[in-house]
């Protein structure tokens, strides 16, 4: 455990805050145990707070993570979120109380060994890909827990859990790793990563352990960082935004943000 890669100190997926029917929705990070914080970004909450006028589109940006989910009323239900190359929505009830797990880049798969490109771009029931996990939170969650309930029961069941994990720490992966998210995702995908990997070998690690290539995630990581850079409408504006995050142009910086996001810049960083 103690020397797992620290993406933690290298990395911060950012989910957008929720905008619509603010005053009624509430999402909130928590931290697990510092034990787990090299594995797991946050547990999450999403509720809404009285029941909504009409249903609610909940949108998921890519942000290179795996999660766990599942609804606090009915935890007998619970899904696993792969890594997504694009925006996903989600159409809620307009009263729900959801919470998950965001594990950090490659965790997923060193804690489960489960090959995370079987799950890019789709959620799937728990029960199919990891049947021991979905069957603690059927049994561990119900109505009304308190945040600090289920961070305790959480943290309980991963820190046994990663007790009789054996992760592979291959160098040459995690130092290719480490070269995009050092470089904000702003490389020259097959000549910056020479870290002792073939082409083959780069491509067969990324598609496991992260769920696509080193290029997407490349990408996803490069909007990540514009994500939590806030860029202010004068900076859109200027048009300096796309060409120092290495875009060719606006309109392909555009184009790609939109894929990712759902909305265009303008419209996300709207102030």
């Amino acid at each position: 455990m103690s020397n797992t890669p620290d993406i933690r100190g290298l990395y911060v997926p950012v989910q957008p805050t929720v905008k619509q029917s603010a005053e009624r929705v509430t999402y909130q990070e928590f931290l697990p145990d510092t034990a787990l914080q090299g594995l797991i970004y946050c547990y999450w909450q999403l509720r809404t707070t009285v029941p909504l006028d009409e249903p609610f589109i909940y949108r998921v940006v890519a942000d290179g993570c795996i999660d766990i989910f599942f609804e606090l009323n009915n935890p007998t239900e619970n899904f696993v979120m792969g890594f997504c190359k694009k925006y996903t929505e989600f159409p809620l009830a307009n009263s729900f109380d959801y919470v998950g797990v965001r594990f950090l880049p490659t965790m997923f798969p060193q804690l489960f060994k489960i090959n995370a490109a079987e799950l890019s771009n789709r959620f799937e029931n728990l029960d199919v890909v990891i049947p021991g996990t979905a069957r603690f939170i059927a049994s561990a969650f119900d109505a009304g827990l308190s945040v600090a309930e289920i961070k305790r029961r959480f943290d309980d069941y991963f820190l046994h859990l990663v007790t009789s994990i054996d992760f592979n720490h291959d160098p040459r992966f995690y130092g290719a790793l480490s070269v995009i998210l050092q470089n904000f995702g702003v490389l020259n995908v097959e000549k910056d990563l020479d870290t002792g990997l073939s082409p083959r070998q780069l491509r067969r690690l990324f598609e496991y352990y992260i769920g696509d290539s080193a290029k997407t995630f490349s990408q996803v990581v490069r909007f990540q960082n514009i994500l939590r850079a806030k860029p202010s409408q004068q900076s859109l504006r200027e048009n300096k935004l796309f060409y120092d995050n290495g875009y060719y142009d606006q309109a392909h910086f555009i184009k790609e943000f939109k894929n990712l996001y759902g909305v265009t810049p303008g419209k996300a960083f709207g102030r």
